[in-house]
């Protein structure tokens, strides 16, 4: 099961009046869930993004922002949506592979100048590529970059470059949109707020935790995927019934879990020996 919730933590208000939609409610609105999607175990969470963002499109449902599992998203997706439903997704992106950024040490891809106009690529010492092609790795389109081996072999720091004992230094890319997406949402989840704002789809897992534990939605009672997802969507018009109860009548959800130790902790007891 995929499920899709809202996050928003303000009063949502008439666009027109100002005024909050429900009159009298003070805290912020329960986040209530906008979809579900049911699939056979074999369906990855990444070729679920696209039909999501279609379910939540034909309901008039779409977020300025989607923040997303790891699992579903890529630099490709990361572009396709921002294209195709105008949502940009909040999620972390796999990091640099190559065997210089696993070490830490050493000039990984982001060391290297990169002019996507004159197809040129520009190393650490200020020497530059001598080929650039478009090319297929493992299915993906890409971009091969090389440098001479000429250039290559003498450098005082090619040990920290490359591994290849008679080679230049080769270089794969990304088609250039992508590859610049996929740059910049390396360089943000490094920061402690855009780590901080990611918190917020912490909340799911409370969601799923809720569903699990409430409608016992990971047990199917039904044979077949129709009528599996039909009690999937029932068990979502429970949940939002019962968190909407809880907001109308003013007794928010819990936003965090206490363990039963620490509620025990929490308390004062009097003990007589």
């Amino acid at each position: 099961m995929h499920i899709s919730e809202t996050c928003d933590e303000t009063d949502v208000q008439d666009p027109d009046t100002g005024q909050a939609v429900i009159p009298g409610a003070d805290a912020p609105p329960p986040r209530l869930i906008t979809g579900i999607a049911t699939t056979d175990a074999t369906v990855t969470d990444a070729e679920m993004t696209e039909p999501v963002h279609h379910m939540l499109a034909a309901r008039d449902l779409l977020p300025a922002e989607h923040f997303l599992d790891s699992g579903y998203a890529s630099a490709e997706l990361i572009v396709g949506m921002k294209k195709t439903f105008g949502v940009t997704l909040v999620t972390p992106v796999l990091m640099n592979s190559s065997p210089q950024a696993r070490a830490g040490a050493g000039f990984d891809r982001t060391a290297f100048t990169i002019d996507w106009d004159k197809r040129q690529a520009t190393c650490p010492r200020g020497d530059t590529s001598t080929w650039w092609s478009p090319a297929t790795l493992r299915g993906t389109k890409a971009i091969v970059i090389k440098f001479d081996k000429e250039t290559c072999r003498p450098c005082p720091v090619r040990d920290q470059c490359t591994r290849s004992k008679t080679g230049g230094r080769t270089l794969s890319l990304q088609p250039r949109e992508v590859q610049e997406v996929l740059d910049h949402a390396r360089l943000q989840q490094d920061d402690e707020q855009w780590r901080a704002k990611y918190g917020t789809r912490a909340g799911i897992e409370g969601t799923i935790h809720q569903a699990v534990a409430v409608t016992g939605m990971r047990h199917a009672r039904y044979l077949g995927l129709q009528k599996t997802h039909l009690e999937h969507v029932f068990s979502a018009v429970a949940l939002n019934l019962i968190r909407l109860d809880a907001w109308w009548n003013g007794h928010p959800l819990d936003r965090t879990r206490v363990s039963h130790l620490a509620r025990l902790d929490q308390q004062d007891f009097n003990l007589t020996g």
